[in-house]
């Protein structure tokens, strides 16, 4: 059976996250990735299974070795997406810091 995975639940995860925070820099095996993190090393591959399926890691072999890197294609189509959602937040909270800067309470 072939799951499809969807971005935004894979980033949702916090473990997700932080593997995607230490691929940033350099491509690391699975086994450096794992020593970062105090769980057992198949759960982190699960998580990278994850990644990978939905395009935000991608894989390289060098030797024995599967090095993980980020795909920054993929995330600029995260990032690209939301964008909108982020500047309407903005200038809602602008909007609301302008509101608040004219209220004088009552004495």
């Amino acid at each position: 059976m072939n799951l499809r995975r969807d971005v935004f639940q894979a980033i949702a995860d916090p473990t997700r996250r932080a593997i995607l925070l230490l691929v940033t820099s350099q491509a690391m095996t699975a086994g450096a990735i794992a020593a970062n993190f105090d769980t057992a090393r198949p759960t982190v591959s699960k998580h990278l299974q994850i990644l990978t399926e939905c395009e935000l890691l991608g894989q390289q072999q060098n030797g024995r070795e599967i090095y993980y890197h980020i795909n920054a294609k993929k995330m600029k189509e995260v990032a690209d997406f939301i964008e909108p959602f982020r500047n309407m937040w903005d200038d809602r909270f602008n909007k609301l810091e302008a509101i608040m800067k004219q209220y004088k309470p009552e004495k």
